[in-house]
């Protein structure tokens, strides 16, 4: 094999693959969403969302979609563990089990935790999972879809 074309050969075995940044970079949005529900910075939560989004969540009223679904989501959010006595929440995501970008489309699915205090006593939610759709613009990676799944 001539030389040049047995270091091409090499460099595309020993190189990364070319979809593991659009891997990395698809799973940003949705650590900013996490980390900013769990520091209580809504904002920076939000800015992962793309306007137009759709949710589902064990939570009344279930279901949130179209133009700022992710701020309905988050007061209805802020109001349901009010009235439940629910604190100090954390979500925690595991490995992603699936991390598919086709172009400026991705799809990740997710373990999650859920622990909080509820009137002061420590709660966990184990083995949920969570599914994100993300769609990329001029502006980036924003999730456009998302749900929460208890076993």
């Amino acid at each position: 094999m001539p030389k040049v074309l047995f270091v091409l050969f090499t460099a595309m075995l020993t190189a990364p693959p070319a979809f593991a940044s659009d891997k990395s970079d698809v799973l940003a949005p949705i650590h900013q969403f996490i980390d900013g529900i769990n520091k209580g910075d809504v904002k920076s939560a939000l800015g992962a969302c793309a306007d137009d989004t759709s949710i589902i969540d064990e939570f009344a009223p279930h279901e949130w979609h179209g133009a700022g679904a992710c701020e309905k989501w988050a007061d209805d959010f802020g109001a349901d563990a009010k009235k439940k006595g629910i604190t100090d929440e954390v979500v925690t995501l595991g490995k992603p089990r699936h991390v598919d970008v086709t172009g400026d489309y991705a799809y990740v699915v997710a373990p999650a935790d859920y622990a909080f205090k509820q009137n002061g006593k420590p709660v966990k939610e184990t083995k949920a999972t969570m599914a994100f759709a993300l769609h990329k613009d001029a502006s980036g990676w924003r999730m456009t879809g998302w749900s929460w799944a208890r076993p």
